[in-house]
């Protein structure tokens, strides 16, 4: 319910260590946990309702970006 209860925006990241530098700034996952300033303490309702997803592996955000993007979407720096 709550991934379709408004507007979604997918975004692909890219970086060294772009997948630990986004999770660093989403938080963490229960935003009772999350440390001031990061996106899940300021801005999620719950552990169910926690704002944003971001991918916890490599292999994931790989996963994940192909089922979202297709190749020709995707252009690397």
């Amino acid at each position: 319910e709550f991934m379709i209860s408004g507007p979604v925006m997918i975004q692909a990241l890219e970086g060294e260590n772009a997948v630990l530098a986004h999770r660093d700034l989403l938080g963490a996952t229960n935003p009772k946990d999350a440390a001031p300033g990061t996106i899940r303490a300021d801005f999620a309702d719950s552990i169910d309702a926690n704002a944003a997803h971001g991918s916890d592996s490599v292999e994931n955000a790989a996963n994940e970006v192909a089922y979202f993007f297709a190749a020709t979407e995707v252009v690397s720096r």
